[in-house]
């Protein structure tokens, strides 16, 4: 079967758990295709030659380590007239040359309007649409209120009317809405056989940079040692090493860490439920999905959920650091297995 594949360009947590389920399609024997832009088709593209169209996507604006919602609006709006134009163009030139029988979105409105335009099935793959067909059971604060409610209705409108939508949650949610089913989230094979240690390092992944409170905060706790991934650095100061990416040597920082530290970030969360370490959560503001993924990794005790990085809050996790152990030990998943005899019902009955 031949498949168009959407994936978003912002953040490259969609790019990587896509280039799983892509693998495991080509596999399969399909004929993939994929659309993407910025990183991720520079990601994808590498992984994937003569199988990716480069488009124009959306991007989030950041303002002191926080979505702009006013600056996003503003720079989307500036480019879109542009954006438009090189799309058609693309979508007439893959129309040319490649003829879909089927269409699977990760929250990417290209491929959605295709398969729309065309009168194609259609699959959403993503962590986002949790918030539109389940219910959350978690206490939103009175401040996230207004957030949740844009993020939901952002959600419910970005790719409506699919054929079947599968939800990636590495939590528990009551589907409220038909041809919906939960799946554990997605791993990559290189974490999957990774050999788990753990040893004394703390990992920190900080994807956004402007924070500057990251140097005063880890050397206010000398007896601990911190190896920082994000920040564009290359320097070890004092108990904090920072390093450039890597993805070899991330992996395995990741494997050998005792916690880890990030913003409330998905594909990382769930990587860490899946290698068992417990996770200090400080989501970045005004993105409702880290919130969420926050205050889930809080209700079943896997780690804590913070509003900022502070050297109190660190030693409050590392406190309870062997508790979070023993509940990230009652977690269980068997690869991407799951998802896959899923999807592959799926496709076999589309």
């Amino acid at each position: 079967m031949q498949i168009l594949y959407g994936v978003p360009g912002e953040g490259m947590g969609h790019a990587t758990r896509s280039k799983v389920i892509i693998e495991h399609l080509l596999e399969n024997g399909h004929d993939v295709h994929i659309v993407s832009s910025a990183r991720a088709y520079t990601f994808l593209a590498k992984n994937f030659p003569g199988r990716v169209t480069e488009i124009k996507g959306l991007h989030f604006a950041y303002k002191n380590a926080e979505v702009s919602k006013s600056g996003t609006f503003l720079l989307n709006l500036k480019s879109a007239g542009k954006n438009l134009i090189y799309n058609i163009g693309k979508q007439l030139l893959l129309e040319k040359n490649f003829h879909p029988q089927l269409v699977i979105t990760d929250f990417e409105s290209f491929s959605y309007f295709f398969a729309k335009l065309h009168s194609l099935p259609l699959i959403s793959i993503d962590n986002m649409q949790v918030m539109n067909r389940c219910s959350l059971d978690i206490e939103i604060e009175k401040e996230e209120k207004g957030n949740y409610q844009l993020a939901k209705q952002i959600v419910k409108a970005k790719v409506p009317g699919c054929e079947h939508y599968l939800i990636s949650s590495f939590f528990d949610a009551k589907i409220v809405k038909k041809n919906t089913q939960l799946v554990q989230p997605i791993i990559r094979k290189a974490i999957q056989e990774v050999k788990v240690k753990v040893g004394k390092p703390i990992l920190m992944y900080q994807t956004s940079s402007s924070l500057k409170t990251v140097q005063s905060t880890l050397q206010a706790l000398p007896e601990e040692n911190f190896i920082v991934y994000g920040m564009n650095l290359d320097k070890t100061e004092a108990n904090v090493c920072y390093k450039p990416f890597s993805e070899a040597g991330f992996i395995e920082d990741f494997a050998n860490a005792k916690a880890v530290i990030a913003n409330g970030g998905f594909s990382f969360i769930s990587e860490a439920i899946y290698l068992k370490k417990p996770i200090y959560s400080f989501p970045i503001a005004n993105q409702f999905e880290q919130y969420m993924n926050a205050a889930y990794i809080q209700k079943l005790g896997y780690g804590r959920h913070f509003k900022n990085l502070s050297a109190d809050n660190l030693k409050a996790f590392l406190f309870d650091l062997n508790t979070f152990q023993k509940n990230l030990e009652n977690y269980q998943q068997a690869g991407n297995s799951a998802l896959f005899t899923y999807l592959d019902k799926l496709i076999a009955t589309i």
